[in-house]
């Protein structure tokens, strides 16, 4: 009898999920936001204190799972016609970048570091941040980018030109701080750093935000200065 009680509430667990799941639509197989992840992990502390306390009956499983799908679809409902609790529990996008800008509190806002950045670019075959005009993080977690017109695929390809092949970039300078690692993994010294910073004419090191160097492309840098808000953040 008790395994067939606990086969019954796993049956009834599976079938309640995938209700809720087709109750809400297919954008939460699509996303997931902070919000969905934390009702699937209720629902598994209610299928996992269900199925091996015998005090809890099948009825009394099927009233908790009532309750947790109804919560969640009046929450849904609600979420969908009032904006500002969409956003409460939702979040929305926040713009990272604006016309090659770095926006340093929104950086900060979603715990963001340069490096992980451009391993988020990299995955969209962006392979460096000079084509970046505009990104956004959206609230699932994903980044979504605007390239400059220039960078975008619509170019030496359709009118048949030759294009030479562009170099993977790598990150010299991070938030004011060098790294020499990476100097070092590219056979480069400190000293060359300073010099190809100083022609860019950039001579503090610690006021530079972020500085790429490719052996395509060379270097591309952004100073506090470059920044929105660059009065706050600009280093004394």
């Amino acid at each position: 009898m008790d395994y067939v009680i606990i086969g019954s509430k796993l049956i009834v667990g599976l079938i309640a999920l995938m209700a809720v799941i087709r109750l809400l639509g297919k954008k939460h197989l699509a996303e997931m936001t902070p919000y969905d992840i934390i009702y699937l992990i209720i629902f598994g502390g209610i299928l996992e204190e269900s199925i091996y306390d015998k005090k809890v009956s099948i009825w009394m499983f099927l009233f908790s799972l009532a309750i947790w799908a109804t919560s969640i679809y009046l929450i849904e409902k609600l979420v969908a016609r009032f904006n500002p609790l969409r956003i409460m529990l939702k979040g929305e996008p926040d713009q990272l970048i604006d016309d090659g800008k770095v926006n340093i509190k929104a950086f900060k806002r979603n715990q963001l570091e340069m490096e992980q950045v451009r391993t988020m670019l990299r995955q969209q075959g962006i392979f460096s941040l000079r084509e970046v005009r505009d990104m956004y993080i959206e609230p699932g977690g994903q980044i979504s980018i605007n390239s400059f017109a220039k960078y975008k695929s619509v170019t030496a390809g359709d009118l048949k030109l030759g294009k030479e092949e562009e170099a993977p970039s790598v990150l010299l300078v991070d938030e004011g701080e060098l790294k020499l690692e990476v100097l070092n993994a590219i056979g480069k010294t400190e000293h060359w750093l300073k010099e190809g910073l100083h022609g860019e004419g950039y001579d503090e090191i610690e006021k530079i935000l972020y500085c790429e160097w490719s052996k395509t492309e060379g270097f591309f840098i952004r100073s506090y200065a470059d920044t929105i808000n660059s009065n706050k953040h600009k280093p004394s």
